[in-house]
């Protein structure tokens, strides 16, 4: 196994007996990059030297005696999360010269484990998607099959991950931005629990769903990371230190587990090989040890447009700071002290948004403004109370919940782009869990087409740890971890 395939596991194992070291599992991952990221375009920035200097620095510590699973371990991070000396673009024109000035805290948390960054990965712009066909600096490939999508918004994270351009990679998910790459890239995608990991330093989308975890190779490796990522933030109120994680519960038999298969989520026009491989999966389940029980989630139909209504709001708040003056854009200090600011800021915007972030602002704006706020907004944040404590209801009954991640498998590069309403529907698996602020996991557990199909697995809140369990039970016993697109 060449050394950018391994897991974090397997390389912090081999770094700590000295068998290895970070600048050859560096090297490693910036040579894949180099070889196969012209077709794949997962990467918009590349820290080469920088990478390199931190993996020296990571091997003096090992050669120290110093330890850390994440120590001398080489990820990419998504371009909307703040990387200090390094441009943070959100994928989009108007911050297309940014350079933030600070560390996101979970990329600080990452430094000081050791972990080394690679670089940044695409997305859509601002996280606006599920294809990371929205851009401003070109579609990302799906590695299984180049004219298809890797889902979004974090695709450039997915992608990346499948090709072995790296050992893991952080994404952003607020409503399946993370789950969705990895149920279409054939890897494991971790949303944690709404407030386990800080949002500081995140460029916001939804403040209220937004939530950065990982994207792995393995069950164990996510764990790996969200120990490390994890925990309460000054700079964040949301944050709890509310229950320590369970490092990770190795798998093993699931006996007196119970999985609820929430009827709502198996529904007509599945595509028929994601429902074959779901059938397998609880198969493998019950040898496992595991009890099923049907569900209920009745208001789930309604996930998807209260989510698009309170999304653009959120949206529309978040996005307002973006003038094209204060960050990314370039004007020169003559035509600033000439120029009309209104113009400036006008034009700057109109340039510097993509479509996709543009209907956003527009359609938020509207739920937000006055004669319409009480009937779309308010009546959107009620439905999702509803929606939060029906899934806490149920919960209660059950360890976790199973569910498809997509009801597809990957589609074709601009198959979707010209239907918003098509593409909004991507999320109809993903959003029940986010806008309750629950942990959810997406697996990979299957083909469809010879393109991989991901099984979602929702818990209790701040219970990581059983979806830990499940999850990893789960890959022991078979083997959909181990197929690797080949490129």
């Amino acid at each position: 196994m060449k050394l950018n395939q391994l897991t974090i596991k397997q390389a912090g194992q081999m770094l700590a007996k000295k068998e290895i070291t970070s600048v050859d599992l560096t090297k490693a991952c910036l040579k894949r990059i180099k070889e196969v990221d012209g077709k794949i375009k997962a990467c918009l920035t590349v820290c080469e030297k920088e990478a390199l200097a931190e993996a020296k620095k990571a091997d003096e510590k090992i050669k120290n005696d110093e330890t850390g699973e994440l120590l001398g371990i080489p990820y990419l991070a998504k371009d909307n999360i703040m990387t200090r000396g390094v441009k943070t673009t959100a994928a989009s024109k108007i911050l297309e010269n940014y350079i933030a000035p600070y560390d996101a805290t979970i990329i600080k948390r990452l430094k000081q484990a050791g972990a080394v960054l690679l670089g940044k990965t695409n997305l859509d712009e601002f996280a606006h998607g599920a294809s990371t066909e929205n851009s401003a600096y070109g579609t990302t490939h799906n590695p299984w099959d180049l004219s298809r999508v890797p889902g979004g918004s974090s695709g450039g994270s997915g992608a990346a991950v499948a090709a072995d351009m790296c050992l893991f990679a952080l994404g952003t998910d607020t409503g399946g931005s993370i789950r969705c790459p990895a149920s279409f890239c054939g890897i494991t995608g971790l949303k944690p629990t709404y407030g386990r990991s800080s949002r500081f330093g995140l460029i916001a989308m939804t403040s209220s769903t937004d939530v950065p975890g990982p994207l792995t190779k393995t069950v164990e490796d996510a764990a790996i990371v969200l120990s490390v990522i994890a925990g309460v933030d000054k700079n964040d109120a949301t944050t709890v230190d509310k229950i320590p994680l369970t490092h990770f519960a190795k798998g093993g038999s699931l006996k007196g587990l119970t999985i609820g298969l929430p009827k709502e989520y198996f529904i007509e026009g599945t595509d028929k090989g994601v429902t074959e491989a779901m059938e397998k999966a609880i198969e493998d389940f019950k040898k496992l040890g595991a009890k099923f029980k049907q569900v209920s989630l009745p208001h789930t139909k309604y996930g998807v447009p209260v989510y698009y209504i309170i999304t653009p709001s959120e949206i529309s708040s978040n996005l307002a700071r973006f003038d094209g003056i204060k960050y990314g854009l370039s004007i020169q200090d003559d035509d600033r002290a000439k120029a009309d600011l209104m113009s400036i800021y006008t034009k700057s915007r109109g340039k510097g948004f993509g479509p996709e972030a543009k209907r956003r602002i527009m359609l938020g704006t509207y739920a937000l403004s006055a004669g319409y706020f009480e009937a779309y907004y308010l009546q959107a944040q009620k439905v999702r109370t509803k929606i939060k404590q029906e899934m806490d209801k149920v919960l209660e009954t059950v360890d976790c919940l199973l569910t498809p991640t997509e009801p597809h498998a990957a589609f074709k590069i601009g198959e979707q782009s010209n239907d918003p309403l098509k593409m909004y529907l991507e999320d109809i698996f993903v959003t029940g869990a986010s806008l309750a602020g629950l942990p959810a996991i997406s697996i990979p557990c299957g083909f469809d087409k010879n393109l991989p199909v991901g099984l979602q697995l929702i818990g209790k809140r701040f219970d990581e740890a059983t979806l830990f369990r499940v999850g990893s039970s789960y890959e022991k016993a078979t083997e959909w971890h181990l197929k690797k697109a080949e490129i």
